[in-house]
């Protein structure tokens, strides 16, 4: 029985994936462990692996380079040697039971004329549940859908989060031999335009509707049956920004041929950061706190560990690391920072994991540091540094973005003194860093020569106050002003 493949959710906020390229071709033979195909998602490409054996079929209308998949959706087969695709049953004619065999030289058996249901390839299958949040289904329970002939796209799941496990299956099999007259589920008509329902909507979009004020049930108007996606409330207010209430004439001066200039599609990355950044400013309540702390001290170490380090072909701390470090102490003491909203509660995680920004030619990216309170500045430095390899080489995976608690963006290395920096949700602060600058400062009642960075402080009003808030960017201060009270800490 033919095994589907579909888009994996490769993390817990992905809900489509797009296709890169497939690693092995139509017909060829995978077994447990191959590298079948590549898929992009949340700024990172990686390798899929297959846990069955068999042959890999792709259909002709299999998924190509760019296209875009949400979780669940099919995208081809692993068969048994000798054994028919699906896809492949479906375009034979029915009454050709005696016409010339297909290549393997074995014409199907009577079990095997009844293939398993098998929808359109995504963005928009056929039925209207499969293009929800669910489904996702267990390896078990799509073997046991396949024998059975119940299509699980429109089953509900009852396993955790909401996966199909094989009880599901079998229940929705026992409904059916319950109830033998009953016809197969109908598709939707054209013309239903009724509102969605939650499984109909994706998160993002629900939200980002709730924010700009728009009836989804206007939307769904406009697509009876299929599921409401980013991409068509983002079209929906764009539609209704392009329209003024009350447009006034304007005059303009021509500085230019009609037309004239370049259009730069957006991409995946530009679009899930439009929608990172728009969903802080739309759902939290942020409060920025600059201050100017005296950072001598902290070259001054930096200098240190150059000159030790650099001559052993040792890792050198940058500043980043340093500052990584001195704010996880500084958390440890003001854990209100490290902080995230949940809806009706505030949770506060006992691990400190630190996202630093890393600007790349594709957009900004975000790897995180795990762990960052019990780590040496050496550690830091070394995994910070494996995670930029990773970020410049396009390899990192989700999971090295994912589950960061606070965030700390640098733009020193650009001649930026003080920034405005966005919170990363769902976390409570983000901390922006200047340009390091030798400067002339009252040091001691006399005007000196020092170095001095600017830092600001980014917060969630609706976890912390400003007190709390201004004590821990202070804290950060002091530290970077004397570098022994972390250090010994």
């Amino acid at each position: 029985m033919a095994i589907e493949i579909v888009m994996p959710r490769l993390g817990w906020t992905m809900e489509e994936g797009i296709f890169g390229e497939w690693l092995k071709k139509d017909g060829e033979e995978v077994k447990s462990g191959d590298l079948i195909f590549t898929v992009e998602s949340d700024k990172a490409t990686q390798e899929v692996e297959t846990f069955d054996n068999g042959i890999l079929r792709i259909p002709p209308d299999g998924p190509k380079t760019g296209d875009v998949i949400p979780v669940g959706g099919r995208m081809g087969f692993i068969v048994k040697p000798g054994e028919d695709a699906p896809f492949a049953k479906q375009a034979a004619p029915a009454p050709q039971a005696t016409s010339q065999p297909a290549g393997n030289g074995a014409a199907p058996s009577a079990a095997e004329s009844t293939p398993t249901p098998i929808s359109a390839l995504a963005p928009a299958p056929a039925s209207p549940k499969a293009t929800g949040l669910l489904p996702t289904i267990s390896p078990r329970a799509r073997r046991v859908a396949a024998e059975l002939n119940i299509d699980w796209a429109q089953l509900t799941g009852s396993g955790r989060t909401g996966r199909i496990v094989e009880r599901d299956v079998r229940a929705a099999h026992a409904q059916q031999q319950t109830q033998p007259q009953a016809p197969a589920v109908p598709a939707q008509p054209a013309t239903k335009t009724s509102a969605p329902t939650f499984a109909q909507v994706s998160p993002v979009a629900q939200r980002m509707a709730e924010a700009a004020g728009l009836d989804l049930a206007e939307i769904a108007a406009q697509k009876p049956g299929q599921r409401i996606q980013r991409q068509d409330v983002e079209a929906a207010i764009a539609a209704r920004e392009a329209q003024p209430v009350t447009p006034a004439p304007v005059t303009l001066t021509p500085t230019g041929p009609s037309g004239d200039g370049e259009v730069v599609p957006i991409t995946r990355v530009r679009h899930l950061i439009a929608q990172r950044m728009t969903e802080s400013l739309q759902t939290m309540a942020p409060v920025t706190l600059t201050t100017e702390a005296d950072a001598t001290a902290l070259v001054a170490l930096r200098e240190q560990l150059k000159a030790s380090f650099a001559p052993r072909n040792q890792i050198v701390p940058s500043y980043n690391d340093l500052l990584m470090k001195l704010t996880a102490v500084a958390l440890q003491e003001h854990r209100w920072l490290n902080a995230t909203w949940r809806g009706n509660e505030i949770f506060i995680p006992n691990s400190i994991n630190i996202g630093f920004a890393v600007d790349m030619e594709e957009g900004l990216i975000v790897p995180v540091v795990r762990a960052v309170e019990s780590k040496s500045v050496r550690q830091i430095a070394a995994e910070s540094r494996a995670l930029i390899e990773k970020a410049q080489s396009h390899k990192l995976t989700p999971t090295e973005m994912q589950d960061g608690t606070f965030t700390i963006t640098n733009l020193g290395a650009y001649g930026i003194d003080a920034f405005t920096p966005i919170i990363n949700p769902p976390q409570c602060a983000i901390l922006g860093v200047g340009r390091i600058i030798k400067k002339p400062t009252v040091y001691q009642d006399q005007v000196v020569a020092r170095h001095s960075v600017a830092l600001s402080l980014t917060f969630d009003h609706r976890v912390v106050d400003g007190g709390p808030a201004a004590r821990f960017l202070n804290t950060v201060r002091s530290y970077i002003e004397e570098t022994a009270l972390w250090l010994v800490g």
